[in-house]
């Protein structure tokens, strides 16, 4: 018995642990919302680069340049591929079968915002 509730303890423990190195790991967004400052794009603008060599994504109204990022990115890069020179909002909410990305993965796309989307 005392064997049980010991191991009971460590993995409540190692969880407890492992939820706060997580939390601590994950980046949070910025707290001031500085778009005003960035250059405005049109959905035209962001239509010449549609390809890996040069992949731009509208979501949300901000604009993003994830021509780095594709080779990093999990899946295949042919997933992506479809997306650039688009908005790409509903890649980002569906993931193409339904499941929002996590909020790590939204805190990623910060470093590679490059302006805002204009009609």
């Amino acid at each position: 018995m005392k064997k049980l509730m010991f191991a009971s303890f460590i993995a409540f423990w190692a969880a407890v642990g492992t939820l706060l190195a997580m939390q601590a790991l994950t980046p949070t967004p910025a707290a001031a919302d500085d778009t005003e400052a960035l250059p405005e794009f049109t959905l035209a603008d962001i239509a010449e680069h549609d390809t890996l060599e040069s992949c731009w994504m509208a979501i949300e109204g901000k604009v993003y340049d994830f021509t780095d990022y594709i080779p990093e990115h999990p899946t295949p890069p042919f997933v992506m591929e479809q997306w650039c020179g688009r908005e790409a909002t509903e890649g980002m909410r569906t993931k193409g079968y339904g499941r929002d990305h996590t909020p790590a993965a939204w805190a990623m796309m910060e470093p590679y915002l490059i302006g805002t989307l204009v009609d």
